[in-house]
């Protein structure tokens, strides 16, 4: 009986080798002297079962340390050396690619492991692609709420076909590439790569009389018309889904949704914040000297303000419950009035002494506004 190499020497690695620079040595090995690879080699095959025995050893700790201080004597007589069969080659892909019977590449690159899994056919019913369509509504409709019909284009059913593909209704016959499976595969070395039937597309059937509407897919563009309710108080860029409004999926697969992207468009007078309302009022000098009341618009309908006198540019007046509508709720956010004093730009004479008497009666009175700033002015003068 021939004597056994010693087990670095195999795999051509030194003692102080790293499991990953051992795993390395051990894949490139295994592929070179594979029997797939090698038909017919009795020494390719020799080799072959040689090297998945080191890697057995010298890929587990326990057996390693025994190997390095023993040699081949630690696994005679039975006391727990390589395996019947030598080790797996194909695991250390396995390893690699992320397969280990899962379905994972390592199956799709080398067809499975020789389980026929590349037999499957994949012809079943697939789910339709959603849909996205652009609403735009004023900020009157997103307060109190609305409801539109929109028109837009989806694939459907093919009405000529009844959605069979076929012109005459039962034309159909197995794929001659894949034989009906959907997959095909082709070899590359001892490698095997299984794709999807590229004559198919992986349904393993060919239309014979393909319908001229839809060129046999059995779905055609049709217009359809939906009506969509939009909640009061949405804000813009929100999204709403219709389920089942989208394409009609392949093989007669269930619609995908259709997704309305709603667009409030600016308002000329108020101002969105949230749930929350603003707005820029013109207040008259002398309503804002004397005081008064202010009429200023609300979504719902006028509302008045108690303007004391001696209001200032830029005084804000908060009404409750006069903003947006919470979605959802039966709450509402509020509306802020910032006044702005309107200075008349033209005067007549009369209007002008009026007011140039007015000023001069004043004297040093000075406004709130302007102690707080001459105050903090000071120090420029000193």
């Amino acid at each position: 009986m021939a004597e056994k190499r010693d087990y670095y020497e195999v795999l051509g690695v030194s003692r102080d080798v790293s499991a990953e620079e051992l795993k390395k040595a051990y894949r490139k090995l295994a592929v070179k002297f594979h029997p797939d690879k090698n038909p017919d080699d009795k020494s390719a095959e020799g080799k072959f079962k040689e090297v998945g025995e080191a890697y057995d050893v010298l890929s587990d700790e326990q057996k390693r340390a025994a190997y390095d201080r023993y040699g081949h004597a630690a696994f005679a007589g039975g006391m727990g050396g390589p395996a019947a069969g030598g080790h797996d080659p194909f695991d250390i892909f396995r390893e690699v690619f992320g397969g280990g019977g899962g379905g994972g590449i390592f199956e799709q690159f080398f067809g499975g492991g020789g389980g026929g899994s590349g037999g499957r056919r994949r012809d079943g019913p697939q789910r339709g692609s959603d849909l996205r369509y652009g609403m735009e509504i004023s900020l009157e409709d997103a307060a109190h709420g609305v409801e539109r019909e929109i028109e837009y284009e989806r694939s459907a059913s093919c009405k000529i076909c009844s959605g069979s593909g076929s012109a005459s209704g039962g034309g159909k016959k197995t794929c001659r590439t894949c034989g009906g499976v959907g997959q095909v595969i082709s070899s590359r070395g001892f490698f095997q790569i299984q794709q999807t039937c590229p004559d198919c597309s992986g349904s393993g059937e060919m239309i014979s009389d393909p319908c001229r509407n839809c060129s046999g897919t059995g779905r055609s563009k049709e217009r359809t018309k939906v009506r969509v309710k939009v909640p009061a108080g949405i804000e813009d860029g929100s999204r709403l889904r219709s389920t089942g409004n989208g394409d009609l999926g392949v093989k007669n697969g269930p619609p995908g949704d259709l997704y309305i992207v709603v667009q409030v468009r600016a308002h000329e007078i108020f101002e969105r914040e949230g749930n929350d309302l603003h707005c820029d009022i013109p207040l008259s000098f002398g309503t804002a000297a004397l005081g008064g009341e202010l009429t200023v618009p609300t979504m719902e309908a006028k509302a008045s303000v108690k303007v004391p006198a001696g209001t200032q540019n830029g005084t804000t007046f908060r009404l409750r419950g006069k903003g947006m509508k919470i979605l959802g709720e039966d709450r509402f956010g509020d509306l802020y009035v910032h006044v702005q004093i309107a200075v008349p730009t033209k005067l007549n004479a009369e209007q002008r002494g009026k007011l140039d008497e007015f000023a001069k009666s004043l004297g040093e009175q000075t406004s709130p506004m302007e102690e707080t700033f001459f105050e903090k002015a000071k120090k420029f003068f000193r």
